[in-house]
């Protein structure tokens, strides 16, 4: 439901009771409404895409494919819900003789937090918009949720909106169980509204940033879960180098040039041994790119002062130089920039060269023998979504092994012999990574772990069957997993590490 005109006091009392409503209703019901909503997205793919094509300068095929992606990652939730271990239930049952004196019926489980605000990604106008990740993991976790649309594609945004709400209230869920506002100070005005009770964003560090400093000032701070910006570093060995290096150029020029290099997964710095033998492979794979639209004027000028600012820094070469052209609308059409340069110039001009350059550009880096990649890892690249190695086959060096260890110290996912691009939606999937990729990197923002941002952990002491939560009952009427401590169970803690 589009809520562009209503005030945000009534906005978020709309949101809280429908959450209040929302804790009413069965599981498997809200589960049925995920997938009515993944079910009506795909049914309206014919109306949405091109809208969405018109708005933001994507590919039909990429945004076809992101919102089959978009209605998976529903339904995907949905089963998450009908599982219900993400409540993670544990019983402890009271126990006369327990080791440290008697101990009382104590039970826990996760419960929705309340009423959730999600800011929508420019560029992704399905999978981290409207119907995106944290629309999924909200309403899958017991949430209202209220989504801040975003300014680079209005039109798409309210009608996703229509076709999920419509979708959300027709299978049975409260009427504003989901909504939408519009507008910086809409958004900036409902974060600070006491009946929201987290928020969600995927955007530029100095926004989130900035939200996240209003969340955590708040007379009763929120948690807030942003994921901000990242240059994925790249570290490919000798070994790989010589095994591949026209297989690792082809797929850096695609993995580079995907949607106008507008991803937060793009690699930004790819470290190798020595530039040479990738610089034909990477010319030829770059030289059939045709120009892509970037996503807005804005972003296109970022783009264009960014990648000026590279070329033009000393100690820096292009490889292939790209292209920034404009059309009569004022929109920024652009081929892949691929330059290379060396560890000490990459340290040395830090202040010029390692922020986020959103949009297909990317550096190489060539570095020595003498050069511990760990140790540059650390001190250059101390926060990222991803990190990635190219090895050698059967390689397992012991300096492999330290810059692995590091990596995964330094980056929410570290990927071997292949690409970031490309954010795969399942269970075990990490999006996120230490400041500045995120603003808590304890949590995901793609997968089904990403229900955890939404949930918080409550206990019961010897309550009355008949005043629990229903995962926490004897009868478990929702058939959700429990974990059970024994009576009796203490007197053999410590047996099983002896």
């Amino acid at each position: 439901m589009s809520t562009e005109n209503t005030d945000v006091d009534q906005i978020a009392q709309n949101a809280d009771r429908a959450f209040r409503e929302l804790s009413h209703i069965e599981p498997a019901v809200r589960a049925r409404a995920i997938v009515a909503a993944a079910d009506a997205l795909e049914a309206n793919a014919d109306a949405l895409v091109p809208i969405g094509m018109r708005e933001t300068g994507l590919a039909e095929a990429r945004l076809r494919g992101e919102l089959k992606r978009t209605a998976v990652q529903l339904r995907i939730f949905a089963d998450t819900v009908v599982d219900g271990s993400y409540l993670d239930v544990r019983i402890d049952a009271a126990d006369p003789d327990f080791a440290l004196g008697p101990r009382p019926d104590v039970r826990r489980y996760l419960q929705p937090v309340g009423p959730v605000l999600n800011f929508a990604a420019s560029n992704f106008p399905f999978a981290f918009s409207v119907a995106g990740g944290d629309t999924a993991a909200a309403l899958a976790s017991g949430c209202s949720l209220v989504v801040k649309t975003h300014s680079g594609h209005p039109e798409l945004s309210a009608e996703t909106a229509r076709v999920i709400s419509e979708a959300l209230v027709g299978a049975g869920l409260p009427e504003h169980v989901f909504q939408t506002i519009s507008g910086q100070q809409q958004g900036v005005d409902l974060l600070k509204h006491p009946l929201i009770a987290a928020g969600s964003f995927t955007g530029s560090t100095k926004i989130g940033r900035m939200l996240a400093d209003i969340a955590a000032a708040r007379p009763k701070p929120i948690p807030f879960y942003g994921e901000l910006g990242s240059v994925n570093p790249v570290f490919v060995t000798e070994q790989a180098l010589a095994e591949r290096a026209d297989d690792i150029a082809a797929g850096l020029v695609t993995s580079v040039g995907g949607s106008a290099g507008q991803l937060c997964t793009k690699p930004g710095f790819v470290f190798v041994p020595d530039a040479a033998p990738l610089e034909q492979g990477i010319a030829t794979a770059a030289s059939g790119a045709e120009p892509h639209r970037m996503l807005n004027p804005r972003i296109a000028d970022g783009y264009a002062d960014r990648r000026d600012e590279i070329l033009a820094t000393d100690g820096v070469r292009a490889i292939v130089e790209g292209t920034v052209s404009r059309d009569a609308d004022g929109q920024g059409w652009v081929t892949p920039t691929i330059v290379v340069t060396d560890a000490a110039t990459l340290a040395a001009q830090r202040d010029r060269l390692l922020d986020e350059s959103f949009g297909p550009l990317t550096a190489l880096v060539q570095y020595s023998a003498r050069d511990d990649l760990g140790a540059i890892a650390e001190e250059l690249f101390p926060g990222n979504l991803t990190a990635t190695v190219h090895h050698g086959d059967g390689e397992a060096s012991d300096a492999l092994r330290d810059l692995v260890a590091v990596l995964s110290e330094t980056a929410g996912r570290v990927l071997f012999n292949g690409w970031p691009t490309g954010v795969a939606v399942t269970p075990a999937m990490q999006h996120g990574g230490p400041w500045p990729a995120t603003t808590n990197d304890s949590n995901t923002s793609v997968g089904t772990a990403a229900i955890t941002r939404f949930v918080r952990p409550v206990a019961y002491q010897n309550a009355p069957q008949a005043l629990l939560p229903e995962p926490l009952q004897d009868a478990n009427p929702w058939n959700v997993p429990q974990r059970h401590a024994a009576a009796g169970e203490s007197a053999h803690w410590g047996d099983a590490a002896r």
